[in-house]
């Protein structure tokens, strides 16, 4: 029987079996549980305030992963991709697509509730997860609201508007709660709205603070944009919150916004006690190719030229891979990951200086990377063993068009992609130069990347394959056909003595682990 036969079959099973609805035993979670995950759970949507995505799990190793096996599947039955990272607290997980939240037995996969917020409103093109405060969840749907819910029976608690979806917002990202803070960001694209972050309290719904990303409407030579798409980053010790903003806009053309437009495709650091700004760092100053800097914001302390430090890394949608020291925002390293053509280099503070002959023009200029960048949305992991960052890539070349009819506002312009590849790569954090490239197919994966303290990448290719790769030469050591190409990022977590890795292809959630005869066999030795 084929791998995709006997996932088939088990898929139909769960799905058949489900209960409709379960109440459990009161989940809390509480703040130390984040900032020190324990090995049976994955309690933010990074899986800890970091963003490195590194798990310090060893019993799935390079020697014994070929022997890795689907242990249970989940199927949501919904026509829309997980593109969430699974939650897991108190041996359940909460995962979602846009309206619709799951609880599911981590152990077995067989569905303890589900809540649904049918909305007609908003762009339904993904949902990332929830975040937990104590016993209650944090919910964006596509409609620009944000709901609590109570986590042992999925019932709303209240719900509050935090985008305004008749004016083109829209909403996608996993909160991020912080003590008594639950922060949420904003999606949009084609209007000439402001980003901003919002903190919201976690009992009663209320704003508590809000920090817009461009300048208030009529600002002299100001811009617009700079949406919040994805999840940041916080460090407890700094108590400072980092996050990535969009493209100004109008998208692709810059003549009613010269300068740099801060802070859209910037990296900022905040107060998350008051939303007041402590710096900002242009990634793509005055951007007119579409270049969101909302790659997450990986946070690391180590070694940089032989000084300790408190860094920020970021493989950016722009092309380059940057480190920054996080207390104060100052460029430690700026340096290429792939092909690009759209800059004159860097100046002394780091940041790429943008070359005028590569903007949108009505002939059409070619640029590397295209409108999708050399990365995006997909997550990528830091290993501290090994010192490599390791990345999800698309090295690709697009022809940009402007439209001068439409350069005052909204898109203002076109790009066609011509060429594009994708490949796991690893890059050197002290020198920026990759360590080894995996190829993953054309187009693209969307496939995040998860590493273990055992020397383990997990990830997946352009073909619907789940991948395990070696960490320190990027070598296949398994891989299994889930059906449909990974459109989220892998977590990890141990329960009951065995490792399970989470992946999710389409609708439908996979878990992966060692047959328990393998476990039992390895534990005698």
């Amino acid at each position: 029987m084929s791998f995709l036969q006997r996932t088939s079959i088990a898929i139909t099973a769960v799905a058949f079996f489900l209960p409709l609805r379960h109440s459990l035993p009161a989940q809390n979670l509480a703040s130390s549980a984040i900032l020190h995950p324990a090995p049976d759970s994955w309690p933010t949507y990074h899986g800890d305030y970091s963003g490195k995505r590194h798990s310090h799990l060893t019993q799935i190793t390079p020697q014994n992963v070929e022997n890795l096996t689907l242990a249970w599947a989940f199927q949501t039955g919904q026509n829309a991709a997980i593109k969430s990272s699974p939650l897991l607290v108190d041996g359940i997980l909460y995962f979602t697509v846009p309206d619709n939240i799951w609880a599911v037995d981590a152990r077995s996969g067989h569905m303890l509730w589900h809540y649904n917020k049918p909305t007609d409103d908003g762009d339904h093109i993904g949902q990332r997860g929830v975040a937990m405060y104590e016993g209650w969840l944090y919910f964006l749907s596509p409609d620009g609201h944000l709901t609590s819910l109570d986590a042992k029976d999925g019932k709303a608690r209240w719900t509050v508007q935090v985008a305004d979806v008749t004016k083109g917002y829209w909403t996608t990202m996993a909160p991020l709660v912080i003590r008594d803070h639950v922060i949420v960001g904003v999606s949009g694209d084609f209007d000439n709205l402001t980003g901003y972050l919002r903190s919201i309290d976690p009992v009663t719904g209320a704003t508590q603070w809000q920090w817009n990303s461009t300048p208030p409407e009529g600002t002299p030579n100001s811009t617009t944009g700079g949406m919040t798409w994805m999840t940041g980053t916080y460090d407890p010790d700094l108590n400072l919150l980092y996050w990535g903003t969009g493209n100004p806009t109008p998208v692709l053309s810059g003549k009613t916004r010269p300068g740099v437009n801060p802070y859209t495709c910037s990296i900022v650091a905040l107060d998350p006690d008051t939303g007041k700004l402590a710096w900002g760092f242009s990634v793509s100053p005055h951007d007119t190719h579409d270049w969101d800097a909302v790659e997450t914001p990986v946070l690391v302390d180590g070694d940089f030229q032989g000084r300790p430090r408190k860094m920020l890394m970021q493989a950016s949608r722009n092309g380059y891979f940057f480190v920054i020291d996080r207390t104060n925002g100052k460029s430690l390293l700026t340096t290429t990951f792939g092909p690009v053509n759209w800059s004159l280099g860097v100046d002394k503070d780091g940041h790429p200086i943008p070359n005028p002959e590569k903007e949108p023009a009505p002939d059409g200029r070619l640029i590397a990377p295209d409108e999708g960048g050399l990365t995006n949305f997909r997550a990528p992991s830091f290993d501290p063993k090994t010192g490599l960052f390791i990345v999800d890539a698309r090295p690709s070349y697009s022809i940009y068009f402007a439209k001068p009819a439409d350069g005052e506002y909204g898109w203002a312009g076109a790009d066609y992609g011509v060429w594009g590849n994708s490949v796991i790569e690893a890059i050197d954090y002290h020198t920026g130069k990759i360590r080894w490239s995996h190829d993953v197919g054309p187009g693209g994966s969307g496939a995040g990347v998860l590493t273990t303290d055992s020397g383990l990448t997990i990830t997946g290719d352009a073909h619907g394959n789940v991948l395990a790769l070696n960490t320190s030469d990027g070598k296949t050591l398994w891989h299994a056909g889930s059906g449909a190409a990974m459109q989220s990022s892998p977590t990890t977590y141990e329960l009951d003595n065995r490792q399970y890795i989470m992946t999710s292809s389409g609708g439908v959630l996979f878990a992966w682990a060692l047959p328990e005869t393998a476990i039992a066999k390895s534990e005698s030795r």
